[in-house]
């Protein structure tokens, strides 16, 4: 309670829509309120138990994770980090029926939601490239390392680092939400001037536009190549074909997971553009925060997904081993009638020589009295 009394910020630095009145003041019921809290306690929950159960069973098999694996437990860690860092300030805003945590508490929900939202989707753009090359360029998979996806991880925070750690410095800032209990970008700057219109222009475009169609363009080519390409890996041994089996299996996962992330945020994101470039005051504060409830649950797809996918994929392994084994019996069985049928043939054969080698012998008696038949036929 105690950063509830931080002293506001001056005048200038305040967004401009909040220059009047209690900017940390819930402007919904107590019931919708409690709600919220609720939902979000649930979803924090199952966000948590759910990812740390991922990054556990990861651990266990550190040593043998794929390139594309990796970047699986590096998501698994974004989400874990909304769902710890993030979710608790709303929850217990929600339930106080405002936003109890001031100024710098906004500021630094608004930067850790952003961070791990931004390192969330920056991962899933980087894994889409790489199941595209992995697909599209068969090369491509032959020098790929983990000392690679290493590099990629860097690479993913620095960036996330860079674009949310901007408002703090000066360029663009972050806000109370409309309802009050929550802090996000503020949006709203791009209406006040031309500096907050070109910070949040780069924002979409670096941190949304741009990943989502790399994204798009990605599994779009993938699946005009499994399409042409289906035919020809199924006349492949079986050692190739597991492999391709595998490779479609991180393919699908990943889908699932930029779809489930995207449903979440397109909602929110289409309410913040509008915000920043429409009439913000068309929006009623009510349905504000119903895009904002469901992009705060995309930290809780992500391992169900996995474990649905792995389930498939152990029954698929199963059924293939099934099927395996009984065209293994049956070519046993084959391989036995027609050594049986061999083996009669053999003996028909012989019993025939000897019959007629016995007829021979008996004709030879006939014909040579001095015994010469046992010498010439014995």
């Amino acid at each position: 309670m105690a950063l509830n009394h931080t002293a506001p910020p001056p005048d200038e630095r305040r967004p401009h829509y909040l220059r009047e009145g209690d900017p940390f003041a819930s402007k919904l019921s107590w019931e919708a309120d409690l709600v919220a809290g609720f939902y979000l306690t649930i979803i924090g929950i199952l966000s948590t138990f759910g990812n740390g159960y991922v990054l556990y069973m990861s651990s266990r098999r550190k040593k043998k994770l794929r390139p594309a694996e990796i970047m699986t437990v590096n998501l698994a860690i974004c989400d874990l980090g909304i769902s710890v860092v993030g979710k608790p300030f709303t929850i217990i805003s929600c339930f106080c029926h405002r936003w109890v945590f001031g100024w710098i508490g906004c500021r630094w929900y608004g930067w850790a939601g952003f961070f791990f939202g931004c390192g969330s989707l920056i991962t899933m753009t980087a894994v889409s490239l790489d199941r595209y090359l992995k697909i599209c360029y068969l090369s491509y998979g032959v020098w790929l390392k983990r000392k690679h996806a290493y590099i990629c991880l860097a690479v993913i925070w620095a960036y996330a680092a860079f674009w949310t750690t901007m408002p703090l410095v000066g360029l663009g800032d972050y806000a109370p939400e409309p309802f009050g209990t929550s802090c996000t970008l503020d949006w709203w700057l791009a209406q006040a001037s031309v500096g907050g219109q070109v910070f949040i222009l780069n924002i979409l475009f670096f941190c949304l536009l741009l990943p989502t169609a790399v994204i798009v363009f990605s599994y779009v080519k993938i699946i005009a190549k499994v399409k042409s390409s289906s035919k020809e890996v199924a006349h492949f041994d079986s050692r190739i074909h597991s492999s391709h089996v595998l490779e479609m299996k991180l393919t699908k996962v990943a889908m699932l997971i930029c779809a489930g992330f995207l449903v979440a945020w397109i909602p929110y994101a289409v309410v913040s553009v509008w915000s920043a470039f429409g009439r913000p005051d068309s929006i009623p504060i009510q349905l504000s925060v119903v895009p904002t409830l469901l992009a705060k649950s995309a930290a809780m797809y992500n391992p169900i997904i996995y474990q649905v996918i792995d389930y498939k994929f152990a029954c698929c392994q199963t059924g293939g081993l099934k099927a395996t084994k009984k065209k293994s019996l049956e070519d046993f069985r084959l391989h036995a009638v027609t050594t049986v049928r061999k083996s009669s043939a053999v003996l028909e054969i012989h019993q025939e020589s000897r019959y007629k080698f016995t007829s021979t012998c008996d004709l030879g008696r006939r014909s040579y009295s001095n015994g010469d038949c046992d010498k010439k036929y014995g």
